[in-house]
């Protein structure tokens, strides 16, 4: 089936050679070939690549006194399924409803990190501000005192279309609800996802 052949030919006045295997075959028997050869390894090879999860080796063991709860994911309009550990009203820890409707089992990626926004240590717990270059907390008050002065200094100036409101793929439904209020009471239709930037 690999037959050598040389062929000679004539390439802008010199003479080449060229070797090739099998000149006979068409591209397209050389593709099923290849499919098939694809298929017989990717079969053999399989049974050593992967291996069956066994359900509920891996496990932890639930906190003691928990309850779980079957919710909601509030990041998108889908509606995926969580079965959230909740102990002493704090969220602990979430699994994947595995025999919800729509998610079937699976989550996108913001939905298997959204209990990160209740138990990330990165998460920041206070205002920061940054005084001479460095980072100090403040308190709530001092924030939205300075911050709303701030944004009614721009207003007065400048006018309500001054300010444009940035969405973010990190907030809920609920929380971007309350954002598009926001900036509708602001009176500005500048607002827009960072998805789209």
């Amino acid at each position: 089936m690999a037959q050598k052949k040389i062929i000679n030919s004539k390439i802008s006045g010199r003479r080449s050679r060229r070797v090739t295997f099998n000149p006979k075959m068409a591209r397209r028997s050389f593709l099923k070939l290849s499919g098939a050869a694809a298929a017989v390894t990717t079969a053999a090879l399989a049974p050593k690549l992967t291996r069956k999860v066994s359900a509920g080796t891996d496990k932890k063991e639930p906190y003691p006194g928990s309850k779980k709860i079957k919710t909601i994911c509030t990041y998108c309009s889908v509606g995926c399924g969580i079965v959230a550990e909740v102990q002493n009203g704090v969220w602990v820890r979430q699994e994947v409803a595995s025999d919800h409707p729509v998610s079937r089992g699976g989550h996108c990626c913001k939905g298997a990190g959204a209990i990160d926004m209740v138990t990330s240590e990165k998460r920041l717990k206070s205002p920061m501000k940054r005084v001479g270059g460095k980072w100090q907390k403040i308190s709530w008050n001092q924030a939205l005192d300075e911050i709303s002065k701030k944004l009614l200094d721009i207003r007065e100036k400048n006018g309500p279309d001054a300010l444009h409101f940035n969405g973010s793929a990190k907030v809920s439904n609920e929380m971007a609800y309350l954002q598009r209020k926001f900036a509708a009471f602001w009176g500005s239709n500048n607002i827009d996802h960072q998805a789209r930037i």
